[in-house]
């Protein structure tokens, strides 16, 4: 989720959801130790909880980041064994540590020993021809001797070298029953799934057979999907907001962040898939995609866009009354 999940999305997506656990967009172990920590590391209490999703594989680093991320207040460390992108490749950690467990173990045991917040690991079902139900059994067990307290499992293998990252979203079968089985064989871990999930029945679905179920680009095409979830799975009695409030309350936050130099779009490019599946989605998308970059936007864009989409549906209704 680069470019994606940042700080920004996040306190949108709080708007949303009260509970769900939200992630930051990956951060690699050289970036926190040479690079500006505050940039990547800094969020804002309403995020909680938040995890840190660390890319690396040094133990020393990794420990080094995981305090850093203790200290900076964020709820867990979350260590990606699952990206395939080239650059990650490149830097021997992501998806190709599959083919390195020890390694793995060695880190989770170092940032455990370094911080006391949940260390979690992120992983494919398998990577190339390393990818039988009994490599990725072994890479877990390997893995849960060092205390490891949750493994998301994305249920697609990952092809290192022939597909892009996005063509490893979509192009490797999705193979649940194999991250069933790893429950059922390891029923003393908390096993989470991911990959595929668009819809809340699914995940209902998905419960009955692991304890979490992680939904990554979904929570991005469709946000207001986790409007009920507070409700359904964490048992929050408070009603939801609704659209026009979120955006209501959007509207201070981005004027709060472009007062100096951030461009409202930066924040505004987060919201576009607000009304995903409603009346007046397009006319919300295309007034914020045409209006939310112009060197003159501010944060009322975001009522104006809720104007036209409102306006749309004013004369939908209009021309589908009776004569």
């Amino acid at each position: 989720m680069m470019a994606r999940t940042d700080r920004h999305y996040r306190a949108f997506m709080r708007r949303i959801t009260r509970h769900t656990l939200l992630y930051t967009e990956m951060v690699t172990t050289g970036a926190l130790i040479h690079g500006d920590r505050a940039q990547h590391l800094d969020f804002s209490e309403e995020e909680h909880p938040v995890a840190l999703q660390l890319g690396g594989d040094d133990p020393k680093d990794l420990a080094l980041c995981a305090r850093m991320g203790a200290d900076w207040g964020y709820d867990e460390i979350n260590l990606n064994v699952g990206c395939p992108s080239d650059r990650v490749q490149n830097g021997q950690f992501g998806a190709c540590l599959m083919a390195r467990p020890e390694r793995v173990a060695e880190g989770v045991a170092a940032m455990r020993n370094a911080v006391q917040l949940p260390v979690t690991v992120k992983h494919r079902i398998g990577i190339d021809d390393l990818d039988r139900y009994e490599d990725m059994a072994h890479f877990v067990d390997v893995v849960s001797k060092t205390g490891c307290d949750r493994f998301t499992v994305h249920a697609r293998k990952a092809w290192l070298k022939g597909l892009s990252p996005k063509e490893n979203r979509n192009i490797p079968p999705l193979r649940y029953a194999e991250v069933h089985r790893l429950k059922r064989e390891f029923p003393e871990l908390c096993i989470e799934i991911n990959g595929g999930i668009t819809d809340l029945t699914t995940l209902d679905e998905q419960l009955t057979q692991v304890d979490a179920v992680m939904l990554g680009r979904a929570a991005y095409d469709n946000p207001y999907l986790f409007s009920s979830v507070d409700q359904r799975f964490f048992s929050d009695p408070s009603p939801p907001r609704t659209r026009r409030e979120i955006v209501e309350e959007m509207v201070p936050y981005v004027t709060q962040w472009t007062r100096d130099t951030m461009r409202p779009y930066a924040i505004i490019r987060h919201m576009l898939q607000l009304f995903a599946g409603q009346p007046g989605a397009r006319a919300w998308r295309r007034y914020l995609s045409e209006n939310g970059p112009r060197p003159d936007a501010n944060a009322k864009v975001l009522l104006q866009a809720l104007a036209a989409q409102e306006n749309h549906l004013d004369r939908r209704s209009t021309a589908s009354s009776p004569a």
